[in-house]
């Protein structure tokens, strides 16, 4: 298998593996798509350009084609008005009789306790640029609505639909991760299966001076931790440790313990 091929086949296994960040409605309402993730060989190009959530976008489309009971009806419709883009329908599908209008997130945060009183609004990025409730109130509010638009309403009528016989529904994975220090955090109203790894601050990187390290690009962030990769000492890491929070940037890393185990942590410049 060409080296390009595997590499897709292992993003693919990682997103499959990801899970859904709740389960039915129990997270503003907003319904999670349920779908088998069965694994099979991925056999479609993807442009290497494009961003991550454009390339899970992909994924997904690859993933609903594999079902029977699922026909795609258009993917990636800018609705506009006039010239201007008002947002854009991720997919509609039918699965069997139901028609769904389905948003696509993959996402990764982090749990600072010290933002915001609830268990949402203590999940933020990994930069602390965005977080988990303005992308829920994003969806609510912005995203999910476009479907009920008169702009949106002249595009359906051309595919002969209506959004009264429209569900909606969100297809949202993420991957959480906990401070090193407080690792037992339960949680309550998201998938504890989501929490995947730790993160730490530039400060605590001494107390893994025995462990060796590699920092995968972005797109592979959704890959499962494996042993085949280039992995660097603790002393190399360091200076490039550095070099990422002088630019103020968090990055995934994973890292290798002396018994062989494999964690996945960000290193955090915040």
């Amino acid at each position: 298998m060409p080296q390009k091929t595997k590499l897709l086949q292992k993003r693919y296994e990682g997103f499959l593996q990801t899970p859904c960040l709740w389960k039915d409605h129990t997270v503003f309402d907003l319904e999670q798509f349920k779908i088998d993730k069965k694994s099979t060989q991925i056999n479609i190009e993807i442009d290497e350009k494009i961003r991550l959530g454009k390339y899970i976008e992909r994924l997904v489309s690859f993933q609903l084609a594999q079902e029977n009971a699922i026909d795609i009806l258009c993917e990636n419709v800018q609705i506009q008005k006039e010239k201007r883009t008002l947002g854009e329908l991720d997919c509609i599908l039918k699965q069997e009789n139901t028609v769904i209008h389905l948003e696509i997130i993959y996402k990764f945060y982090l749990y600072d306790a010290a933002v915001g009183n609830s268990e949402i609004e203590h999940f933020i990025g990994p930069n602390r640029k965005d977080s988990l409730l303005e992308k829920l109130t994003k969806l609510k509010e912005k995203q999910l609505p476009l479907l009920y638009s008169d702009e949106c309403k002249t595009y359906l009528s051309s595919i002969n639909l209506e959004s009264s016989s429209i569900q909606q529904q969100v297809y949202f994975k993420a991957q959480l991760f906990v401070p090193f220090s407080d690792r037992k955090i339960q949680l309550r109203q998201l998938n504890t299966d989501c929490i995947c790894g730790f993160y730490i601050h530039q400060k605590e990187i001494h107390q893994f001076v025995d462990n060796k390290f590699y920092i995968p690009n972005k797109k592979d962030w959704i890959v499962i931790p494996h042993e085949n990769v280039y992995w660097i000492s603790h002393t190399n890491f360091l200076p490039i440790a550095e070099e990422y929070a002088q630019k103020k940037f968090s990055p995934l890393c994973w890292m290798k313990q002396q018994n062989g185990e494999i964690l996945k942590m960000f290193l955090v410049w915040w």
